[in-house]
């Protein structure tokens, strides 16, 4: 359900998404084989990438981000391709099947395939992650697409992770929102959501213990900057078929506050909300990303300190923001996937700083037990142009543009100190001149002749120890770094424009990326240009055929821990001499995303209720919304959570603030084709939508044996006198024409005709037609059901079959008039993200 909905765009989300899941360590088509003819010997050794940087070696050792003893097996685990780690969701209808699959057949099968790195078992649950609901499999991607004997689990995989039923995710990554506390009632806000690996980990979370036809009291608003990537994150929650969810367009640190009235206090949330808060906010910010050197090793070679450097400012923007929009009592996480305590620690010191005691770090220590994490540095050190500085009154002036107070321990400004002698390395000036670059120096630390200042070495006063570090050897991961952190107050009062100080100068928050920017017009061009790629991206019209993919470095922790990159969030200021073009977005009060608009429309309401026998109990009135203002021509409806009704309502009352790319669940689809033109009622149930509304339908519902089941799912398109079951062919043929819904009977039974719905009920979309009865999933719903329901049937021993591999065959094949109906027409379902 993307914003604007026009031609051409699958194929770039396509292309983009194989471009961007492409397993790093492989080869690629440029690069040499090292086994042709230029050379008669084979060389085993070779790598794609250079697994190493001796800038990176001397950097972190003196930032002590492990113990000395520790550093060999650091660097020797960091320089080994990362395992492939994936999560089951939790609220899948098929959750424990698939775990007990995991625990039952590929535990055992797989025991024999044991790869390198020290590990034990070849698959295995994660511990502290609850329920072994996630996993660890002791191979790497390449090494489950290449080895022929993981073929089965290989997969396995593929399919349960399209369909939805599990989410391929790094195991580091699946830590933050589990700090999170989040409660099935809380409102959250994920600030820099794409491509949606947390987001969907979130809404897991909130539906964990909804009944059928019930939605949670609570919502997501997942949130990012470029449209394209929304596209991705729309994508990836869609799997989760959830009414509870907004994905929104913004800029983190600019993200709308949504007040009604600021001359009246904050309304708690509810019926009526005066003002957008939440209890939860996840501030997965924008890094340099150096801790996922595993997945992407094509980072050795990019990394120097002034990636870091680049982003401090922003990162800090964003958590203040996060902050802002935290209801008192509420909790936030903030986490990267850096190691670089510039990026980490430095960022919650001044965040603590800001807030003047508003705002606490939580000690979760006691959380996770599980879990293996080191606590958070209270001392390091910042390096620049050749020189370790421990204090920002040693910073010489022409610098304090691009190192800042917040950068160092104490956060203290040169207002606050006495301007000392600063200690400059003055051979480096002359060799890289005044453009040198803001994290240059490389040669000095490469000949570890960098220069230490002479001040004591700075402490922080806030306990950062409650932070933590998850380091690649103690659980075979990424780095990460993760801050729990609590509002206990409101924050302190600013400014309506507040200026932030950056060295001696003063900016608008506004203006963070110019900032960035001119920071970094003062340093060499060739660097200053690997520096921006990190706080620059590209706006894009999604509306736009053959839109360009974007080319840019690993640099976000969501990204990286998805292989679906996504630019940091601050495009919308950078200067003209990034590259890349602008697309320019021109329709709509948000140029390029359609409107959301409240569907009102009593006959066509009417008719829906009417033709399946909805009960008047299922919420309808203030619902249902669509993304077409002519509601003549609507083609589909979606349907929300009173919780996201409430924010909409909102959201219209403020002036239409939120920039609303996708909302909701699709419920019902207008059916164009020939058949469906006749139908009584025009529109269908879409698949996603069947689970909510069954419960209440009293009318065209067909009961199916298994045997019946099985028939149609492995026929697809059966005609009413080929069911092996007379009754059944004769209650199909005397349905109204049109969509219609089977419901799977337990054992050899045909369930009654009022059977209870609810969260074990399989049932189906189909539509009746005159003279069969045609299957409305895809060919791989269709085909991961089918696998599902012979094995629960054969575990209760009522049935025994096999799989018609005719299952990967397009569903409805020769059934022309239906063709529409047998695959899903949103626009963004023609995205198939494949697990490679």
């Amino acid at each position: 359900m993307g914003g604007g909905g026009r031609g051409g765009r699958s194929r770039t989300q396509r292309k983009h998404f194989r471009q961007s899941r492409e397993n790093v360590w492989k080869r690629s088509k440029s690069d040499p084989d090292p086994s042709s003819s230029i050379s008669d010997t084979p060389n085993p050794s070779w790598t794609p990438f250079a697994t190493e940087n001796s800038a990176f070696d001397l950097y972190y050792k003196e930032q002590r981000i492990v113990d000395p003893q520790h550093w060999d097996q650091f660097v020797t685990v960091l320089r080994t391709p990362l395992p492939a780690t994936f999560r089951i969701n939790s609220s899948s209808q098929f959750s424990d099947d698939i775990r007990s699959q995991l625990e039952n057949d590929f535990v055992h099968s797989l025991r024999d395939e044991v790869a390198e790195g020290g590990e034990t078992e070849a698959i295995r649950p994660l511990p502290w992650y609850p329920g072994n609901f996630a996993w660890h499999s002791n191979f790497s991607r390449m090494q489950l697409r290449k080895n022929q004997t993981l073929e089965r689990f290989h997969e396995f995989l593929k399919l349960e992770n399209e369909i939805g039923n599990i989410t391929r995710q790094e195991a580091v990554s699946m830590v933050p929102p589990l700090f999170l506390d989040v409660q099935s009632d809380h409102f959250v806000l994920d600030m820099c959501a794409a491509p949606g690996s947390k987001t969907f980990q979130l809404l897991e979370i909130i539906h964990q213990s909804t009944k059928a036809g019930s939605l949670p009291d609570g919502m997501v608003m997942a949130n990012d900057l470029d449209v394209q990537r929304c596209n991705l994150l729309i994508h990836q929650t869609k799997r989760m078929c959830t009414a509870n969810l907004i994905v929104t367009n913004h800029e983190a640190q600019h993200f709308p506050g949504c007040r009604l009235n600021r001359n009246h206090e904050r309304m708690e949330l509810g019926s009526n909300i005066g003002q957008l808060l939440f209890d939860r906010v996840l501030c997965d910010v924008p890094c340099s990303g150096d801790g996922t050197l595993r997945k992407a090793p094509d980072l050795w070679r990019k990394w120097n300190t002034g990636m870091g450097h680049g982003l401090h400012s922003l990162q800090v923007l964003i958590a203040m923001r996060g902050l802002s929009l935290l209801k008192i009592g509420g909790r936030m996480v903030y986490s990267t996937c850096s190691m670089n305590p510039i990026e980490n620690e430095a960022v919650v010191a001044e965040v603590l700083r800001r807030c003047g005691g508003s705002v606490k770090l939580v000690d979760v220590s006691c959380e996770l037990p599980q879990l293996i994490r080191r606590p958070g540095l209270k001392s390091w050190k910042v390096y620049d142009k050749g020189t370790w500085i421990v204090s920002y009154k040693d910073v010489p002036k022409f610098r304090r543009s691009v190192i800042l107070p917040s950068m160092f321990p104490s956060g203290r400004g040169h207002q606050d100190l006495a301007d000392g002698n600063c200690s400059v390395d003055i051979r480096n000036e002359v060799t890289n001149g005044v453009n040198g670059n803001a994290g240059d120096g490389i040669q000095a630390l490469e000949s570890d002749n960098a220069v230490m200042s002479e001040s004591a070495e700075e402490v922080s006063d806030f306990p950062l120890e409650h932070c933590m570090r998850i380091v690649p050897q103690d659980q075979n991961t990424g780095a990460f770094f993760i801050a729990v952190l609590q509002k206990i107050s409101p924050l302190p009062a600013t400014p309506e424009k507040t200026k932030i100080e950056i060295g001696e100068q003063r900016v608008e928050p506004g203006n963070h990326c110019l900032e960035d920017a001119q920071a970094l017009q003062i340093n060499s061009p060739e660097i200053a240009h690997e520096v921006l790629k990190v706080v620059s991206g590209e706006n894009v019209n999604d509306n736009e055929p053959n839109t360009e993919d974007l080319e840019v470095s690993p640099v976000t922790c969501e990204e990286q821990n998805s292989k679906e990159t996504q630019e940091p969030h601050n495009v919308q200021n950078m200067p003209k001499r990034i590259p890349g073009k602008r697309k320019l977005q021109i329709q709509g009060k948000w140029r390029g995303v359609d409107p959301v608009v409240f569907f009102e429309d009593e006959a066509i309401i009417n008719s829906i209720r009417d033709f399946y026998g909805i009960d008047e109990n299922f919420p309808f009135n203030g619902h249902l919304v669509t993304r077409n203002s002519d509601t003549n021509h609507v083609k589909r409806i979606y349907y929300i959570s009173k919780s996201v009704k409430d924010v909409l309502e909102l959201n219209f009352k403020v002036g239409q603030q939120l920039k609303i790319t996708s909302i909701g669940l699709k419920m019902f689809e207008r059916q164009t084709a020939r058949e469906g033109s006749t139908a009584p009622c025009a529109f269908r149930i879409s698949s996603e939508g069947l689970p909510l509304i069954l419960p209440y339908m009293t009318k065209q519902i067909l009961h199916a044996s298994p045997a019946v089941f099985k028939h149609l799912l492995e026929n697809k398109d059966v005609k009413f006198a080929d069911f092996s079951d007379a009754e059944f062919g004769e209650k199909a043929a005397n349905l109204m024409p049109g969509c219609c819904v089977v419901i799977l009977g337990k054992g050899d039974r045909v369930a009654s005709e009022t059977p209870k719905v609810d969260e074990s009920t399989i049932a189906i979309g189909c539509w009746k037609g005159r003279a069969r009865l045609t299957l409305m999933i895809t060919a791989m719903d269709g085909q991961e059901l089918l696998e599902r329901l012979l094995i629960r049937l054969d575990t209760e021993k009522g049935f025994s079959g096999h799989v018609d591999k005719s299952c990967n065959d397009d569903v409805g094949v020769g059934v022309e008039p239906l063709q529409e109906l047998n695959s899903k027409t949103d626009d963004d379902d023609d995205v198939k993200a494949t697990l490679t």
